[in-house]
This record gives C-alpha cells, structure tokens and sequence, in this order.
C-alpha cells in the first residue's frame, strides 16, 4: 500500500486529490494538511511514502518544503504538483529533492501513474518538455547571469554598476553580451528567456 500525503492550501482542490488517491488500488492518502508547517507537524507520524505538494503555499512553500521533509521522514519521497510551467521551478525542485513534477492540468490517471513510479524509485517530469529544458546548459557566464539577474530585479545600468562594484561600461557590455547569446530582440526579451529556461 502507498501511503500518500497531500499538501495543498485549498480546500476544494485538497479535497479532489484526496478522494482521487483514496479511490486508486495500491494507494491510501494518510494525511493532509493545508501549509507546510502543518505537514511537518504530522509527517514524522503517518509516515507517508510520497507527499505530494503545492508549490504555492502560504508562509513556507512547497520547494522549501520538500526541502525539510526528509529530516522529519527519511523515506518519503516528494511530488510537486503546480500550476508554474517554468523551468526554473522544475530546476529548484529536483535541487531540493523532489522526485517528481506534474503541471495541474495531467489528468488523474497520469497523477495515479507518477505516484505510483516515484514510490517506486522513478522520476516523473511532466509535460516532457519541461524535463528536456531543465537539462539545457546556460549559455550565459555567471557574470552575465547575474547583471542579467539584477536587471531583471529592476536595477538600472548604474544602480547594478555601483552594486558589484564595477563601472557602468562593464555591466553595458555584460547585458549586451547575454542579449546576443539569447538571441533576443532586446534586454526585457533576454529576461524572459533567461526566466522561462531557469538560467536566472
């Protein structure tokens, strides 16, 4: 029997995967909680197998989460189940653990199936091409991702300038340097590339 645990923080959508598990062969949903510091309260007492999480979740969020999980249940492997379909974010869960990935919009038997294959040992990353993406190489140096960074964050060519410490003529040439390796039309397109594969 696989022992789930189901974190999200609304009740109606809690309350579907709930009764959609519950309903599965094999599969019995022991716990579920609204936020994670109340998922941490009862992991270490249910025992489940695989939490399935929200990203979005108030105070601590479902990556940091998936994070701390594995302090309170060793064995417990980590789902997260979101509507964010930015590589990044997929990025960020497999660095904090989590062994599967699914966009709200699979249907139940997908759900069904990626719970079943990470209780198993498997990784599940759906739709595919978010786990093709998350395997991409930045082009950019890790000096052009950060001016990249700052400016995405809504510094100005000066303001990024006087952070790091360097002239204005340097960051220019930085940010013109990660636009040509983006191949974008300009620095606002850069960002949003940068953004979409996670290289910010």
């Amino acid at each position: 029997m696989i022992r789930v645990l189901v974190v999200e923080d609304m009740h109606i959508v809690r309350a579907g995967l709930v009764a959609l598990l519950d309903g599965e062969f094999g599969m019995e949903v022991v716990g579920q909680a609204a936020d994670a510091h109340e998922a941490l309260g009862m992991a270490g007492r249910i025992e489940p197998d695989v939490a399935l999480l929200d990203i979005d979740l108030p105070g601590m969020d479902g990556l940091a989460l998936a994070g701390e999980l594995p302090q309170h249940v060793p064995a417990c492997r980590v789902v997260m189940l979101t509507a964010m379909d930015r590589v990044g974010y997929v990025r960020r869960a497999i660095d904090a653990g989590a062994s599967g990935y699914l966009l709200k919009t699979i249907s139940s038997k997908e759900l069904a199936q990626a719970v079943r294959a990470v209780s198993a040992g498997g990784r599940v990353i759906e739709p595919s091409d978010l786990a093709d993406a998350a395997g991409e190489v930045t082009p950019l140096t890790p000096r052009e991702a950060e001016v990249l960074r700052l400016a995405a964050s809504g510094a100005d060519t000066r303001a990024i300038a006087t952070d790091l410490f360097l002239s204005v003529g340097t960051i220019r040439n930085r940010l013109s340097a990660a636009v040509g390796k983006l191949h974008a039309r300009s620095l606002v397109d850069a960002i949003r590339i940068a953004e979409r594969h996670g290289w910010i």
